[in-house]
């Protein structure tokens, strides 16, 4: 066991960080690392089978994470995602694949089984790699997260369609699968009625005992507990552990549960990840390497054509439908237990299944490849001919224009509204727009850094210009046109830090807020109140902090382009601070000594 642990280790080790290095993310190092020292490699393991088993359980650690991060609100508003684009999405790749499997003359009962099976994606692999490249919250995230919500949801019926179609059900078949559906149901019932009931004071006690050990076992035993009854109902592992972090998402342990359970989950989700690898039988490759090299190209192209058109026909935009398509195009680890389920019904020949156990294995190592080939080739050309047109602005000729809708602008709007002050929104993302306006936002995709959008949304009749860009660049370039073609426009402008208020201040801005600035100073009051100091103390301390540094950000404005004035500028700035701290404290301990 030491042994085989130190070459999983040394293979991550050395795989990772080239697969990081050459821009092709962990996921594909870890699925090289398995290929190198499994059976086709250089046959360092051999017991694939149990580790791929065992390293499931990262799978079900990284759902149960997800979970923690997703409130029940947050889980409704996706409902029409889930039932609505999952659903179609299984049932069409699931018919066009099986109609496919039928041509090629394989039994009708098998094209449907291989047509299901093949229809559903990696959860791991999608979630992780979009949670790699942060783009989970994106609007082909939450679609993709949705559609592999819903390909968990339907295992259940997948599972029990199998006796059916193999003709093994005895007189009794029936009512035993309407059984296995109402365990299912009732098992599913008493997990989320005893979850909200039970977990948050189980938790609770045991916080107060102190012990963080205590505290992560608690928490392995709710996913391990949760998981084994799920697999009871029938119903697959990793929707159980998803379902108890959903439960614990609104506690006020998520943060402390996703710690503690986080280093599990990335040792064995990566072991996972190099139990795939190993997996690959590359010995068919030699046999008949083109043929199954056309038919992963096939599967692959053939879901990303179904999800292109679902992200179209939904309304995401040629870009988000894209990212959508790429995600999900691989096959996913449930084909492998399908695969052997249908095997032993004989659905499939031996053969058969072996085929396409490799189909699905290549597909998955494709899939970072796939990946990378968006984001280098695709995204590159195809995002700058998106000719989404700018929205037209109903009424441009409300008092304040705020250009950008992101933490900024959202706070600045919702206070106009709070005070009946009319007011237009542009925002230039339009992965931003769909998503807030899923809210009930009304927000007008446009560039502000374009005159005519800016004077199509009514910039002459403004009375203010807020400007909540959050990227810099973005912001310079708005607030430059502004000034230069409406110089008496009032522009409130956020600086993302010192030197973007520099450059604000360089044009003109008639107010600008540094926006992490005043939360610091609020933080650094309340940890001197916690340290005990009087509160007239800190109050004075703060003040006198705040005053001297607004005065000293116009005076390093004078100087900020010569970087040795400005290093002067900071040194002596930071004494003179210090000095006038000194000089309080001398005075405030002189009045202590009158007093007394």
């Amino acid at each position: 066991m030491l042994s085989q642990t130190a070459i999983f280790l040394a293979a991550a080790v050395l795989m990772v960080p080239i697969a990081r290095k050459l821009g092709l993310g962990a996921v594909l190092g870890y699925l090289a690392a398995g290929v190198l020292i499994g059976p086709w490699g250089l046959r360092l393991i051999d017991d694939v089978g149990a580790i791929l088993h065992f390293a499931e359980f990262g799978v079900v650690l990284f759902l149960f994470i997800i979970g923690l991060e997703l409130q029940p609100s947050r889980l409704w508003v996706l409902r029409r995602q889930v039932f609505g684009l999952g659903s179609a999405q299984v049932l069409v790749s699931a018919l066009a694949i099986g109609a496919i499997a039928l041509a090629l003359g394989m039994d009708w009962r098998g094209a449907l089984v291989v047509g299901l099976a093949l229809a559903m994606s990696s959860t791991a692999l999608v979630l992780q790699s979009l949670a790699e490249k942060q783009q989970l919250t994106a609007r082909h995230g939450r679609d993709a997260f949705a559609i592999l919500l819903f390909q968990d949801l339907a295992v259940i019926p997948i599972l029990a369609l199998l006796p059916m179609l193999a003709g093994a059900k005895n007189d009794g078949g029936a009512d035993f699968e309407v059984l296995n559906l109402l365990k299912a149901v009732g098992i599913i019932a008493a997990v989320v009625i005893g979850g909200r009931t039970l977990l948050r004071p189980a938790f609770k006690w045991i916080a107060t005992l102190g012990s963080r050990e205590t505290f992560t076992a608690a928490a392995l035993l709710v996913v391990i507990g949760t998981t084994l009854l799920m697999e009871f109902a029938g119903l697959t592992a990793s929707l159980g552990a998803f379902l108890a972090g959903v439960l614990l998402a609104d506690s006020e342990y998520r943060h402390e549960l996703e710690a503690d359970i986080e280093p599990f989950k990335g040792l064995l989700l990566g072991l996972f990840f190099i139990a795939v690898g190993m997996s690959a039988n590359l010995g068919l490759l030699r046999g008949d390497a083109l043929s199954i090299l056309g038919i992963v190209i096939a599967l692959m192209a053939m879901k990303f054509v179904v999800l292109y058109v679902l992200g179209r026909v939904t309304d995401c935009s040629n870009r988000s439908s894209r990212k959508l398509a790429v995600a999900l195009a691989q096959g996913g680890e449930f084909a492998f237990v399908l695969f052997q389920l249908a095997r032993q019904h004989a659905l499939l020949t031996t053969a058969q299944a072996d085929w396409l156990v490799v189909v699905v294995t290549l597909s998955m190592l494709a899939a970072p490849l796939l990946f990378l080939l968006e984001d280098r080739f695709l995204a590159p050309r195809f995002d700058e001919k998106d000719t989404r047109p700018f929205d037209k602005v109903e009424d441009p000729s409300q008092a304040v224009l705020i250009a950008g809708f992101g933490r900024v602008g959202q706070i600045v709007a919702r206070l106009l509204a709070l005070k009946h002050i009319p007011f237009t929104v542009l925002e230039a993302s339009p992965t931003q727009v769909d998503y807030v306006r899923q809210f009930g936002s009304k927000v007008y995709f446009g560039d502000a850094s374009r005159l005519d959008v800016l004077h199509a949304a009514g910039i002459q009749h403004a009375k203010l210009f807020v400007l909540a860009i959050d990227d810099v660049e973005a912001s310079l370039k708005t607030a430059e046109l502004v000034r230069r073609h409406y110089p008496a426009l009032p522009i409130y402008a956020r600086a993302r830090n010192r030197f973007h208020a520099y450059k604000l201040m360089d044009l003109g801005v008639k107010l600008l807020v540094r926006e992490t600035w005043h939360s610091s100073v609020v933080l650094a009051k309340e940890v001197l109140l916690g340290m005990k100091l009087p509160e007239a103390e800190v109050t004075a301390a703060i003040a006198r902090f705040a005053q001297f540094d607004e005065a000293n950000l116009k005076r390093q404005h004078a100087v900020y382009q010569d970087e040795a004035a400005l290093v002067q500028n900071v040194k002596q700035a930071s004494e003179e601070l210090r000095s006038l701290f000194e000089a309080d404290a001398a005075d405030a301990a002189g009045t202590s000594r009158e007093a007394a």
